[in-house]
């Protein structure tokens, strides 16, 4: 007999899971939720739990809304249970929730549909597609409608949980599943089947579970059948539901990215198609849908060249679809002065730590990459992060975090946006045919008396500016003043584009004539620097975020002006609100990038620094704004020097504060589960800004700052060169480095810590599921040991028979970043200075690949080092170099003779004489026949550096 409840009991649990969402009573909310956690413990607490969500009768007591909210509340409660303790649920429960469950789809209330459709797609998720090998058929046979007893609701239900399964496990479905096949190739030719559903929102929704197969990596399922799904859609381009359209538009997206070949022959239809969607108006999400298409096939080469003959008919659509609709401007029009009012909560977006690049050779440090803040219409190569997701991709009734939050319009990804990408990225394949297009549109707009008309034609013609530079650069002498006067125009989102728009021509500016300069760029930088005092906040958003722009594109040729500009930075510190702060923070680190000398001026000094030591002491430790802020401080320390050395302090124990209460937030959270992570980008900028401290000081005062550190730094940077965490195992790899560079008397007490955990780490079995921060992490260790083995010295060889299996193996490994390769031989020839006698019995088994690695690297000090280390290893055992001494001679000849001579006892160029000398006595008579092996050129060099 079926499981069934005590009604007792299931009417209690019925009124615990109400007031579980009890919101208005929180005293209520609470005993609900400690009640909870006691019921999770009943063997049956699923079983009432799935009873509940496919019962639609409410037990005595409950009127209709509270019992509704009763079994909402349980299926969210039965999808956690499954998503955090599946395995753990008994067997019988588990066979009572795939025999039942099924049955809340075909409820008559929509939520509770979503809600169970989440349950479903959560059990398949946690147990495996073949856990559960009848709910695929099951629910197929729904939508279906095979037994002809299903209503709307539960076919629409069962597509839905489909569709929710098929987000959620992609991969799963294609794969192949001995004696069952790949469960795609059955659902796909059913999802096809029901594209022909007289109902519009079935035809839709199994659309979108195809479009899901559809997105990168493609299923191979999906590959195979590519032909019968391309029919099925073209079939729905006249679909009389807009929805069913939308996703049409979104398959051919999905093709022009995933497979743009496909599409090749059929693009004049598709074009006419899709510009015939994105010119309804009324409908700006299809609008937006077909949009797309363009964006995604004028990134792929093949599709965008057969794009070239159709320019006359798609430009102008894009063009006219920057043009803000009448609902957005009488939004807009609203916007006044602003910039005096707080931010709230909402208005500030979450910032992460920048992403850290790995040494690329080991004379870099990679502490830290800049980071442009995008304004709102600034076109990235982030946007090719725009996702496919159906609408239901939130599961309805559940909140987000941010959902109270309402989103700012102009930060979506819209219609307009989208139209201007798509742009900018045919401008810079086809350039002037574009143009030509373009410019008559051009004409008509930027004088328009209607302000969004002028707004677009300033939007389309910073769209165009890098690819078309060759056509527009004769008119810029007067488009650029005429873009200059828009930055006083009467509308704030006016001014705003045009900042945005001027800097895309900010590279063309800098690098004119000085009298262009004074006629073009100088009044270019100084509107930009005045809108960043705007008094409308979105209008300063975009000038800052416009000027760090300009800043990277000038690069040096900022240097005259950095006085300018810090007085204005200063200014803006005192006016800003916290969101543009963060902007302001990136406009500083990307000024003391380039100008950094200049930056060090003491006037400028006593300029900036008080006013980012204001903001230090405002900003807590906890707020997210410290990352960007550590960030930018990292870059001022590094420009300023020595000059940095009065600030320093205070910086730099903070920082030791952020990490010690990061690690130990970590270290509760491993103990107490419940406990929330903690965010490792407070680790990460902490280590950099650390790093850059170390660096910019003299010896001795970052030795003392590092000698007082407490707690004590070095031990704290054994914990996070342990992290589990790539980017802050690859920040603190990077600060061992600078303090082996700059400290190392500090360091070498807890070197024999430290350097087991770099053992350990040197392990390219660690690269697994993230392998490109994965790498850089091994490639900072690689350095990092590189650099302690050169100050180390003989110290180091108790580590050798263990370090030289490791590097040699990352040295011979093919399969990735060519820097990797090159920071282990250097690692490796540093570890020949002090233990060249450990090294040189293993000598035959790695000089080859050694040298073949060495030979791609520039001449730098570090390769000096490598040379020297690994010329010693030659002395010690010559004759293990038979096979490759011309290898080793070549080399030798390649080195620069002022490169030799300036790295003077730290350098090669003593050893490589030696090396000249062993040969000569082990070969005798024979070597300058030897040397004739070598390329003429090649032995004359070696003959004039080397002197014999």
């Amino acid at each position: 007999m079926a499981w069934q409840p005590e009604p007792q009991q299931l009417v209690q649990l019925s009124h615990v899971l109400k007031d579980s969402l009890s919101g208005h009573d929180i005293a209520a909310q609470k005993n609900a939720e400690l009640a909870l956690r006691r019921a999770k413990t009943s063997p049956d607490i699923n079983n009432y739990l799935t009873y509940l969500c496919v019962t639609s009768n409410p037990p005595p007591g409950l009127d209709a809304t509270a019992y509704h909210a009763a079994r909402s509340a349980a299926a969210i409660m039965l999808k956690n249970n499954a998503r955090s303790s599946y395995r753990a649920i008994p067997e019988p429960s588990k066979t009572f929730l795939r025999s039942t469950i099924l049955f809340g789809l075909q409820d008559g209330n929509v939520q509770i549909r979503n809600f169970v459709g989440n349950v479903v797609t959560e059990v398949l998720r946690q147990g495996g597609i073949m856990s559960w090998p009848q709910a695929l058929p099951d629910l197929l046979a729904m939508v279906g409608n095979e037994s002809g007893r299903m209503s709307v609701e539960a076919r629409d239900g069962a597509m839905g949980a489909l569709f929710k399964i098929c987000e959620d496990n992609k991969r799963a479905l294609d794969q192949e599943y001995p004696n069952q096949g790949r469960p795609l190739a059955l659902l796909l030719p059913k999802f096809l089947e029901v594209t022909t559903s007289p109902n519009p929102k079935l035809r839709s929704r199994s659309l979108s579970a195809i479009n899901v197969f559809l997105t990168e990596p493609i299923a191979s399922t999906a590959r195979d059948n590519i032909d019968s799904i391309l029919r099925h859609v073209v079939q729905l381009t006249s679909d009389t539901s807009d929805d069913v359209r939308r996703f049409v538009c979104r398959t051919f997206a999905l093709l022009a990215d995933g497979m743009p070949n496909v599409l090749i022959p059929h693009v004049a239809g598709i074009v006419d198609y899709t510009i015939s969607q994105q010119k309804d108006i009324q409908n700006e999400e299809l609008a937006l849908d077909a949009s797309e298409f363009f964006f995604e096939a004028s990134s792929a080469p093949a599709l965008r060249d057969a794009l070239g003959a159709h320019l006359n008919k798609i430009v102008p659509v894009l063009l006219d679809s920057m043009i803000y609709s009448e609902d957005d401007q009488l939004r807009l029009e609203g916007d006044g002065e602003d910039a005096d009012e707080e931010d709230e909560e909402k208005d500030i977006k979450p910032q992460f730590a920048t992403s850290k690049l790995s040494r690329a050779n080991a004379s870099i440090a990679d502490t830290s990459s800049h980071t442009l803040q995008a304004s709102n219409v600034q076109m990235k190569a982030a946007i090719n992060g725009f996702a496919y997701e159906d609408d239901d991709d939130i599961d309805e009734g559940e909140i987000e975090e941010d959902d109270e939050f309402d989103v700012d319009p102009e930060d979506e990804w819209n219609l307009r946006k989208c139209s201007a990408a798509a742009l900018d990225s045919l401008a810079s394949h086809f350039g002037g045919p574009v143009f030509e297009v373009t410019l008559p549109w051009l004409m008509e707009n930027l004088a328009h008396k209607d302000w969004q008309n002028r707004e677009a034609a300033v939007l389309a013609l910073g769209a165009i500016g890098p690819g078309c530079m060759e056509n527009i650069e004769p008119h810029l002498p007067k488009l650029i003043p005429y873009m200059i006067s828009l930055l006083t125009d009467q509308q704030p989102v006016v001014r705003q584009i045009t900042c945005w728009a001027l800097s895309r021509f900010a590279g063309w500016a800098s690098h004119l004539e000085p009298s262009g300069k004074r006629e073009f760029f100088e009044p270019m930088m100084e509107g930009i620097l005045y809108r960043m005092l705007d008094g409308n906040k979105k209008v300063q958003e975009g000038a800052a975020s416009a000027f760090a722009t300009l800043e990277e594109a000038a690069n040096t040729q900022l240097t005259p002006y950095t006085a300018v500009i810090v007085r204005q930075f200063v200014q803006c510190f005192g006016r800003y609100k916290d969101k543009n702060m963060y902007i302001l923070y990136d406009c500083v680190q990307t000024l003391a990038e380039y100008a950094g000398p200049e930056l060090a001026k003491p006037e400028l000094v006593g300029l900036l620094m008080p006013a980012l030591i204001d903001r230090w002491e405002k900003v807590q430790d906890a707020s997210r704004e410290m990352f960007p802020l550590l960030e930018c401080l990292a870059f001022v320390a590094t420009a300023l020097g020595n000059q940095f050395t009065p600030f320093a302090r205070p910086f730099f124990m903070r920082c030791i504060k952020i990490i010690q209460q990061n690690l130990e937030e970590g270290q509760s959270a491993v103990n107490e589960p419940y406990l929330d992570v903690p965010d490792k980008d407070f680790l990460v900028t902490s280590l950099d800004l650390l790093s850059s401290i170390i660096q910019a000081l003299d010896g001795q005062f970052s030795s003392e700052l590092a000698a007082t550190a407490n707690p004590n730094m070095f031990e704290m940077l054994a914990y996070c060169m342990k992290d589990t965490n790539n980017d802050v195992r690859q920040s603190a790899y990077a600060l061992l480095g600078d303090c082996a560079i700059y400290i190392f008397p500090r360091l070498q007490p807890y070197l024999p810590t430290l350097l087991e955990i770099i053992m350990h780490q040197l392990d390219m079995s660690l690269v697994n599921d993230d392998p490109e921060t994965a790498f850089r992490v091994i490639n900072n260790a690689c350095w990092s040991c590189g650099e302690i083995a050169m100050r180390h010295g003989a110290d180091m060889a108790p580590y050798v028979e263990r370090l030289l299996p490791k590097l040699a193996n990352i040295m011979f490994t093919s399969n990735v970043p060519e820097s990797i390769n090159e920071n282990a031989a250097i690692a490796l020839g540093r570890l020949g200075i002090g233990c060249h006698q450990q090294l040189a019995p293993h000598l035959a088994n790695f000089a080859m690949p050694f040298l073949a690695t060495m030979q791609k690297v520039s001449w730098t000090d570090e390769k000096g080092h490598a040379y020297k280390g690994f010329a010693s290893v030659v002395l010690d055992n010559p004759k293990a170099m038979e096979q490759c001494l011309l290898n080793f001679l070549a080399e030798m000849a390649n080195a620069p003779g002022l490169f030799l001579t300036g790295m003077q006892e730290d350098g090669p160029l003593q050893n490589f004489e030696k090396v000249i000398s062993e040969y000569k006595g082990l070969i005798g008579t024979g070597f300058d026949d030897y040397l004739h092996n070598l390329p003429p050129p090649q032995e004359q060099a070696l003959r004039q550096l080397y002197a014999f």
